[in-house]
């Protein structure tokens, strides 16, 4: 019987390191799932061959998911009306990263949108559930997470009322985030009228080409001319206690002008291969948006099907132009080397680097992971704080000038895996707004020393150490 084990365990191992030796695209992912597949008899090759293959490479999902959404993108580049509001920057530092997101997002920078700041969930929630109320054509909702409870609860009572007023009501959900929308609970949506669809849904047939790639973006879209996206989900966690975590905070943008038009882009095209409708490009879906606002938006999205990973790229190249100072706020900061390293250059070339984490996580893995960064990024004068509470909030702010607010993580999973969506403001004024809620958070007492930090105990290292070997798998 030992034989056969072991024979099984060698015959399967090595099956599992030539095929990440073929087809590993990073050195770092390569060893971190090399070791994994040789210290976990028959549970690491199982993980590799769910998460780690990557089957954007394989014909049958390059052809009927990456290509067609990426052939999408660059035919639909920019929506006719639009470039009247498009903003030509002067300032060599602004137009350095707006052009970076117009040529891997496709997604221009637009003046004359109005940003409100929504920092709470009674906030964010009492503000969309206000503009649904007032919707006149179409609502558009797209969420990571819908799950079962209170503010699922309102969203049918409002959706109920507003098909009856003749409103068009289309919804997605990611079929992995929202695991209760199955059954009764999304039956009860599509039987009022809700045109209700799971993006990447997981069924026997794609299971291998859907798992590991998931839609993590959080979008509403009221009429054309309202919108809404940043870090909330629809999770009762936002409005009470659920767990030890307490009430979860977060950021969230409302959004009024021309910039809805590009989160409408977005929606469309995940509803589009979601939904297997036809694409909804009229002019309809995408009215005239007047400017009502002082502020320039552009939206960024990456996900599996982008020719570049976006989101990293919006992010190094933040970095790399700040010249005084870099603020992030991050529940999963496992941002891998080129991130780190760059973080830890701007440290030690003088630009103020601060970073805002809460002390305690929802992923143990991802908790001990984001410590193994600490030493370094503290050795070269950054500066750490601990939230005692729960922030998923995902936020970068540089010089107090440019923002970017959104779904997207310090993380492998939202750098390669995931579909996401983020919003960078061109506005020292909000900037400013955010930068002050960021500092408010940022009190002597939970700010990380480095000589204690090196104390810590000898568990805690191994622990950290042993998560630096799976970060690059999160």
């Amino acid at each position: 019987m030992n034989t056969i084990f072991w024979l099984a365990y060698i015959s399967v191992t090595l099956w599992s390191i030539v095929n990440i030796i073929f087809n590993g695209s990073r050195a770092t992912k390569m060893i971190s799932w090399s070791l994994s597949v040789i210290i976990l008899p028959f549970i690491g090759p199982l993980l590799y061959y769910l998460f780690g293959i990557n089957r954007r490479k394989f014909k049958l999902f390059k052809l009927k998911q990456t290509e067609k959404r990426r052939l999408y993108s660059e035919t639909y580049k920019e929506l006719k009306g639009g470039e009247q509001s498009v903003h030509k920057f002067d300032d060599y530092k602004d137009d350095k990263l707006a052009s970076l997101i117009r040529n891997n997002s496709y997604f221009a920078p637009y003046e004359g949108n109005d940003i409100t700041l929504l920092n709470s969930g009674e906030e964010t929630f009492g503000a969309i559930f206000k503009a649904i109320e007032e919707a006149k054509e179409f609502i558009h909702l797209q969420y990571y997470i819908l799950e079962e409870g209170m503010l699922l609860d309102h969203f049918y009572e409002l959706f109920q009322k507003k098909v009856k007023e003749g409103v068009e009501i289309r919804m997605l959900y990611d079929s992995l985030g929202s695991n209760s929308m199955r059954g009764k609970v999304v039956k009860r949506f599509k039987e009022i009228g809700v045109k209700a669809f799971s993006t990447m849904p997981i069924r026997f047939g794609n299971l291998l080409f859907t798992l590991n790639y998931r839609n993590h973006r959080k979008i509403v879209i009221v009429d054309g001319k309202i919108g809404f996206t940043g870090g909330f989900n629809v999770s009762d966690k936002y409005m009470k206690a659920v767990s030890d975590l307490g009430i979860w905070q977060d950021l969230h943008l409302r959004i009024e002008g021309p910039a809805v038009n590009s989160l409408q882009r977005v929606f469309v095209k995940d509803y589009h291969f979601a939904g297997k409708e036809e694409l909804l490009l009229q002019d309809k879906y995408f009215p005239k948006v007047e400017p009502s606002g002082d502020t320039i938006a552009q939206i960024i999205s990456s996900g599996p099907d982008s020719r570049y990973p976006a989101i990293m790229q919006q992010y190094l190249a933040m970095i790399n132009i700040a010249t005084k100072s870099i603020c992030i706020a991050n529940p999963y900061f496992i941002p891998g080397e080129p991130v780190l390293e760059a973080l830890r250059i701007a440290g030690l070339s003088g630009v103020k680097v601060t970073l805002l984490t809460p002390k305690k996580s929802d992923s143990l893995l991802a908790q001990y992971s984001m410590f193994s960064t600490f030493d370094s990024l503290l050795e070269v004068g950054a500066n750490i704080y601990l939230r005692p509470d729960f922030s998923h909030s995902k936020v970068i702010i540089i010089d107090g000038e440019i923002a970017s607010v959104g779904s997207g993580n310090f993380d492998y999973r939202s750098f390669e895996h995931n579909f996401e969506t983020n919003v960078i403001l061109y506005d020292q004024i909000k900037a400013t707004q955010i930068e002050e809620l960021f500092l408010r958070h940022c009190t002597v007492d939970i700010k990380l020393d480095l000589d204690a930090f090196r104390k810590r105990s000898p568990l805690s290292k191994f622990l950290e150490g042993l998560a630096k070997f799976f970060s690059p798998l999160l």
